[in-house]
């Protein structure tokens, strides 16, 4: 006959064997999950801009050789196009642009080749010229003035107002707030699923980016009546949109 104390032991261990196997495979179970998909868009206005502008000078257009250009004559375009880019630089620091706001590029130097004047059935002759070119980019915190500094870049007589970029001042803030609304969305759809289909949402088993909230700043290019305007013309910016995309998974709860 087994004593009592020994019998309780051996008893306590045969449930063991049993529970623990039926415990494990309990867990190994996977739960039943909730998967939402969800994308969302901000449109936001923007409250900074950058224009973009060129100045240039020419040498003469001379007969095409393999000789380079006059050293003279490239010497007098690039010391007259630095003149005017002081010029220039004076006239947008009274119109109130700071230092700091204003980017003069690398000087540029290329070759141009164009035809020289036809004289009657005899071929076009070839010629070449070098072309000095500075680009400026001028940053807007207050679009309110934009007019005027475009009035300021004309009277300055720049070559080329080529285009005008509208950006945020603060991107992070602004794709940060798409990704919530992603988020928020997706919350959303999965509590109305649920409610629907009578079941209980658990916690959050996955979370994923389906679209990576994506900046670009807004392009004008700017047309040949508002280059020759003298501040009538209209510039709207517009709205940027910044698109997000979020996968959520939900445990359910039975």
């Amino acid at each position: 006959m087994i004593p009592t104390p020994l019998r309780s032991l051996l008893l306590g261990g045969l449930l063991a064997a049993v529970t623990l196997p039926a415990m494990l495979a309990q867990a190994d179970q996977p739960h039943a999950r909730l998967d939402v998909q969800a994308e969302a868009q901000l449109d936001v206005v923007p409250d900074r801009a950058t224009l973009s502008a060129r100045l240039w000078e020419r040498t003469p257009a001379l007969a095409y050789s393999d000789e380079q250009t006059d050293p003279d004559a490239l010497r007098q375009a690039r010391d007259q196009l630095e003149q005017r880019a002081t010029a220039l630089i004076q006239a947008l620091e009274e119109a109130g642009v700071a230092r700091d706001d204003l980017s003069a590029g690398s000087l540029n130097v290329q070759p141009e080749y164009v035809p020289a004047p036809r004289r009657g059935d005899e071929e076009s002759e070839l010629l070449m010229r070098t072309r000095v070119e500075r680009p400026f980019q001028v940053r807007v915190d207050d679009l309110e003035r934009l007019p005027r500094l475009l009035d300021a870049l004309t009277a300055a007589g720049v070559n080329a107002l080529d285009a005008i970029s509208y950006d945020l001042a603060d991107r992070t803030a602004a794709t940060d707030e798409a990704l919530v609304m992603a988020l928020e969305k997706a919350r959303h759809k999965a509590e109305l699923m649920a409610r629907t289909l009578n079941v209980s949402l658990g916690p959050v088993a996955t979370i994923s980016e389906t679209r990576s909230p994506v900046y670009m700043p807004r392009m004008m290019a700017m047309s040949a009546d508002a280059r020759e305007s003298t501040g009538q013309v209209e510039y709207r910016p517009g709205t940027i949109v910044i698109e997000a995309g979020v996968s959520v998974s939900w445990e359910i709860e039975n």
